[in-house]
């Protein structure tokens, strides 16, 4: 596998976990609960998280040829839903494969929806059953993919620490412009992906 390769598995995963959009999602989803309880929940909803994506970076591939997925198929049917993100950065909505009501009260917002779709969403899920659909060396992508979600997660855990601090040094439209770069590098991956879906099932 190319550096290049590797580049492009880091920062897919990385943009689609969106450390720094979750700064206004913590804060609301965390309103209610003290400053003593936030580092908790944050631990919490890391280890849910990366539970989550680790099932799927082992067990991924298996996932897909049960189903009888090709990977072509996957990787057009992962374009779109990527492009689908990137436009939810450009034009800073919350994104669609995140969303969800915030728990009601005795629910614990670290599982749901913090950990589960905040951290570990459809997108990501996506992104990871893309890349493992076909490579020739699957634990060295298994691990890359591990690499890759397990830095992104610790970016967002640091993110979320520090979620009041960088969002006065930002400010919400620091914030959102920086959202919108990301989208736009998002876009041309995911057009891209759905080239090389093409490609792969021989139609071009």
């Amino acid at each position: 596998m190319s550096t290049k390769e590797i580049i492009t598995i880091f920062f897919t995963i990385f943009i689609v976990i969106d450390p720094l959009g979750l700064i206004p999602v913590f804060i609301a989803y965390t309103a209610g609960y003290s400053r003593k309880e936030k580092p908790g929940i944050i631990v919490k909803a890391f280890f849910t998280a990366l539970f989550a994506l680790v099932v799927f970076i082992v067990f991924g591939r298996d996932i897909l040829t049960f189903l009888g997925i090709k990977p072509g198929s996957f990787y057009i049917a992962g374009g779109i839903l990527l492009f689908i993100v990137s436009l939810d950065l450009l034009f800073g909505h919350r994104q669609r494969t995140k969303v969800s009501e915030v728990s009601a009260d005795g629910e614990d917002v670290s599982i749901f929806p913090l950990g589960i779709p905040t951290l570990a969403g459809p997108g990501t899920i996506t992104t990871i059953l893309l890349f493992v659909s076909e490579s020739n060396n699957s634990f060295q992508m298994e691990l890359i993919l591990f690499l890759a979600v397990l830095s992104s997660l610790l970016i967002a855990v640091l993110t979320m620490f520090l979620s009041g601090f960088f969002l006065k040094i930002f400010r919400k439209t620091g914030v959102s412009i920086i959202q919108r770069l990301m989208g736009i590098i998002l876009s041309g991956l995911s057009v891209q992906f759905v080239y090389e879906g093409i490609a792969k099932l021989g139609l071009i």
